[in-house]
């Protein structure tokens, strides 16, 4: 999410702030549809506002009463943070690498996944020229232009400013291409 937002944005998320509370309130799609079309036409009026002193005072004035109008339980999806399941299975989420500990007997209760996960790797291992690459490889950390024509074809690679990028984070800041 952006520092400063916009004026654009902050208008967006005050409209779509005020139709979630107004889901709440009205209960019958038909009223809710309603009331949402007028909402829609409130927005629409002052659509085309070029003075930003006045579009500033609209949308301060529209924050208010979309306070003091806001509903006292608004309806939280389940999945959405404060809802009722919110990072539920969270605590049951392995990382990736942790399937490298699988034992063999059990990497064989699931051999088509552990195939793609392997040739995956491969792509993966082929696609990153820095040094300590996500799975710990890549090549030899020289850029394609040193490298010379015998080191391969550079197809699944990334761009040479990718490249570049990489490499100057991993130099610099010991950072692992895998965070960016």
């Amino acid at each position: 999410m952006a520092a400063y937002l916009s004026h654009h944005q902050k208008v967006l998320r005050l409209y779509k702030k005020s139709l979630r509370h107004l889901e709440s309130w009205c209960i019958f799609r038909d009223k809710y549809r309603f009331y949402a079309c007028l909402l829609r036409a409130r927005f629409d009026e002052n659509k085309a506002e070029k003075d930003m002193v006045k579009a500033t005072m609209l949308l301060k004035a529209g924050e208010e009463e979309f306070w003091s109008n806001q509903h006292p339980q608004p309806y939280i999806f389940p999945d959405s943070p404060g809802g009722t399941s919110y990072e539920r299975y969270e605590c049951y989420k392995v990382p990736e690498w942790m399937l490298d500990h699988w034992h063999p007997s059990e990497k064989a209760m699931y051999p088509d996944y552990f195939s793609k996960r392997e040739q995956w790797k491969k792509l993966r291992l082929q696609s990153w020229d820095c040094p300590g690459g996500p799975v710990g490889g890549g090549d030899s950390g020289r850029r394609p232009e040193d490298r010379g024509p015998s080191s391969g074809s550079t197809r699944g690679r990334p761009p040479s400013t990718v490249v570049a990028v990489c490499d100057a984070a991993t130099r610099e800041a010991h950072v692992d291409p895998a965070l960016y």
